[in-house]
């Protein structure tokens, strides 16, 4: 089977520091990759490398077009990276405020997307926009409203309806849980396992939350310093960690 995204040496440095180094990994269709470690592990840093949000010092990221099969995204145009990232690639902030444009409605969010891609029919973009506010858990009344009056939980909920009306293969995530309360989070986390599974997404996730990765990632990487320490099957990992660093992320999960 042909990788959906192939990862060949991505190092990107800042100065003296080490973003990432050396990460190299195969992520297949359907496929979801958890990326875990502390704060300046170097997760957010190989998640915008793998994103075109930072240019990488040296490496390749390979993805498999719909047309041309596996191509370097390095060497894409800039149109060509633009229509990628509105069409079969999708990016989830943290802060939900990062990924919406909180001056429009809920139902103009989500039909941006679609007329970021050629669709032009009104009707039919807030029929769209409709059925995705009800697949997030957002009822139809609140099309019209904006989301600076919707809940954090709303707000995520209604990003990721933005990101996968255009039915993107592959979605990267960014801490998705991330300032959520508990409660939230496991609504917002069954959520994202069922769109997963339903679309057949491939998914890269970065946390810092090993329950996250255990609910939605098949496999996982653990990060340090900038290298990738362990990589494995996430139960594998979890259950039996081989590093020391993997070891103290576990046990400390453990003893809170």
């Amino acid at each position: 089977m042909t990788p959906l995204l192939q990862v060949d040496g991505l190092a990107k440095s800042y100065g003296p520091r080490i973003g990432c180094a050396n990460v190299s990994f195969d992520l297949f269709p359907g496929e979801v990759m958890g990326i875990v470690g502390e704060s300046g592990s170097g997760k957010s840093t190989l998640l915008s490398c793998l994103a075109g949000h930072l240019t990488p010092d040296r490496g390749a990221i390979r993805f498999d077009t719909r047309e041309h099969g596996l191509r370097d995204t390095g060497a894409m145009s800039e149109a060509e990276r633009r229509m990628l990232g509105r069409t079969d690639w999708a990016f989830v902030h943290q802060h939900a405020r990062d990924g919406l444009r909180m001056s429009v409605s809920a139902g103009g969010n989500v039909g941006e997307r679609l007329m970021a891609v050629g669709a032009r029919h009104y009707g039919d973009i807030r029929a769209a926009a409709t059925d995705w506010l009800g697949r997030v858990e957002i009822g139809a009344d609140r099309i019209d409203d904006r989301p600076t009056t919707f809940s954090g939980g709303m707000q995520q909920r209604l990003q990721i309806a933005r990101n996968l009306v255009t039915g993107p293969r592959l979605v990267f995530m960014d801490e998705p849980t991330g300032g959520l309360d508990v409660s939230v989070q496991a609504r917002l986390l069954d959520l994202l396992r069922g769109l997963v599974r339903e679309m057949g997404l491939s998914a890269i996730i970065v946390t810092h939350d090993l329950a996250v990765v255990r609910l939605l990632a098949d496999r996982l990487m653990v990060m340090k310093d900038g290298h990738v320490v362990e990589a494995g099957l996430t139960d594998q990992v979890l259950d039996d960690p081989q590093h020391a660093y993997t070891q103290l992320l576990v046990s400390s999960v453990l003893q809170v």
